[in-house]
């Protein structure tokens, strides 16, 4: 029979920690619940008594499968566990479990903390004995274990087999510094479960420091560790913790995991794992990183034409997996790389369906290396390339013209004296024989932070688009990424806009020019364009129109 391997989320207590990263109490609510539905164990919630958020977090939340966890210290030196007033706000959160954090390097508690060693020993097994007397499921974090092992090997096991054989359920050995390799951490760890303290009660906490907080997890795991602790993302201090949008997949798809062991997450729990990753970027405001592995963008996405050609015959010659798997699809960008196998290929997957030898292929790729060549780029910029694609099929309608366009931006004082940026745009279109003028005017200021150029351009190109007006109301703009591509006289602006809809579509648009603004303004056309595709281009892609 499988064993049985638990899974730890830290995401709203050390993920938190992260530079930049702030949580709300509702948002980390509707991180927790979406932990919960994926099938983690155990989610640690933060540190009751600490800030208002976590407190107001524990106050709120709701019973689930998963385990929520309070995080807090060991009681403080002379003083009884009963009468510390930190571990009792822990306490006070009334979580079935607790986890409490402890030195176990002789460097930290002699410096960091200041007291000897061993009232260091004694603040770890009373604290641990506390919780188990008032029923409490007790977990300790053993802080800087690994580095403590290497410095001083008898009191980092004293610090957790005192913790053991006090009660607590979980010991888990902590690399804090992130700067074991997971050689070594595999050595320590089957050391450990010599000296006493038995691999289904161990856990593993990694921090990324050196770029293999995975791979020492998964060490952990092989040398005997039975609970595996990260965050969404990789969220935490510094470089973040053992990514469990990675390590999970790893265990449930790879050998010798899959077969060995079995986790809270199921395979049908598993296809929404992209989904809970996107979910978290999007409360962080954060573009998902594309080369993430299993729930990046990038992760199934195959440039060259070689490669294309291959995999439309069969995935498996370049992909370790189905990307369906993990929530995730296979791309075929286009680039300059590309050949007709990764055109067929990335049209059909737009819906765009063209003969093996249809005259128009050539045609399009030769397009598309040619803007290229002035600074396009359609390997990032997909909808643009559809709309490029459609058109020289004939099948792109459209919709409106761009007559013309005007922006000022000027900085100046307002009536109350203060400076503010004002951006006006004005936008002219014509649709059929009607022309629409549109004006949009925004301050930039503490009131309105997104305002400036490109963001008035949009509103007034959004503010009117005639009959196609309700086609484009839930569409917002998420992201603006600008490069400069050549030099001297030579070098143009390449914009890429990334757009996103009310059915959380998301679509990234390309403009290149000379003139910054000019290049915002054919991505923005293109967005939308796009945007107008979607709700008609079905009927006109089949007719061939």
């Amino acid at each position: 029979m499988a064993e049985r391997l638990w899974l730890y989320d830290t995401t709203l207590r050390d993920g938190a920690q992260t530079q930049g990263v702030q949580f709300s109490t509702d948002e980390k609510l509707r991180i927790a619940r979406a932990l919960d539905r994926l099938g983690i164990d155990q989610i640690e919630g933060g540190w009751p008594g600490a800030n208002p958020t976590d407190s107001g977090f524990f106050e709120k939340v709701e019973p689930g499968r998963a385990a929520i966890t309070a995080f807090g210290m060991t009681k403080r030196a002379g003083r009884s566990a009963g009468n510390d007033d930190v571990l009792a706000a822990v306490m006070n959160a009334g979580t079935k479990a607790v986890c409490l954090v402890g030195k176990t390097h002789d460097f930290h508690v002699t410096t960091a903390l200041g007291i000897t060693l061993e009232e260091n020993v004694e603040n770890i097994s009373a604290s641990i004995a506390h919780l188990v007397a008032e029923g409490r499921e007790a977990l300790f974090d053993a802080e800087h274990f690994f580095d403590g092992f290497k410095a001083n090997r008898d009191y980092a096991l004293g610090c957790v087999l005192s913790a053991y054989a006090a009660g607590a359920c979980w010991v888990v050995l902590c690399d804090t510094n992130g700067g074991t390799l997971p050689g070594e951490i595999a050595a320590i760890v089957g050391e450990v479960i010599k000296a006493g303290i038995p691999g289904d009660h161990l856990g593993i906490h990694c921090h990324d420091d050196t770029g293999q907080a995975v791979a020492g997890s998964l060490a952990a795991v092989e040398a005997g560790v039975r609970q595996v602790q990260g965050t969404l993302n990789g969220l935490g201090e510094r470089c973040g913790n053992a990514n469990l949008t990675t390590l999970i997949p790893t265990l449930l798809l790879k050998e010798p995991y899959a077969s060995r062991f079995e986790t809270g997450v199921t395979l049908e729990a598993l296809k929404g794992l992209r989904r809970v990753s996107r979910m978290l970027d999007d409360i962080l405001n954060r573009v998902p990183m594309k080369q993430a592995p299993y729930v990046g963008a990038s992760a199934f996405a195959h440039k060259a034409g070689l490669h294309a050609s291959a995999i439309a015959k069969d995935p498996r010659t370049y992909e370790h997996i189905e990307p369906e798997l993990v929530g995730n699809a296979r791309i075929v960008p286009m680039s300059n790389q590309a050949g007709t196998s990764n055109l067929r290929t990335r049209l059909a997957e737009a819906g765009i369906e063209v003969e093996k030898g249809a005259a128009e292929l050539p045609l399009i790729l030769e397009t598309i290396k040619e803007r290229e060549s002035k600074g396009y780029s359609y390997d990032t910029a997909q909808a643009s390339f559809e709309l490029l694609a459609l058109e020289a099929l004939g099948q792109l309608p459209r919709f409106f013209d761009l007559e013309r366009y005007r922006v000022i931006s000027e900085r100046r004082r307002n009536a109350r004296g203060e400076v503010v940026t004002v951006s006006e745009a004005v936008v002219t279109i014509a649709i059929g024989g009607e022309r629409i003028t549109s004006f949009y005017e925004n301050a930039h200021g503490e009131e309105t932070p997104d305002a400036g150029p490109v963001n008035a351009l949009w509103n007034a190109l959004a503010k009117d688009l005639g009959r196609f007006q309700a086609e484009v109301d839930d569409m917002h703009l998420v992201d603006f990424k600008v490069r400069i591509t050549g030099a001297g006289t030579e070098a143009v602006t390449r914009v890429i806009i990334d757009s996103e809809d009310g059915e959380q579509r998301r679509w990234s648009t390309v403009g290149v020019s000379a003139n910054i603004v000019d290049a915002s303004v054919e991505a923005l056309v293109d967005a939308v364009r796009w945007k107008l595709m979607q709700k008609t281009g079905g009927t006109l892609r089949a007719a061939g129109k």
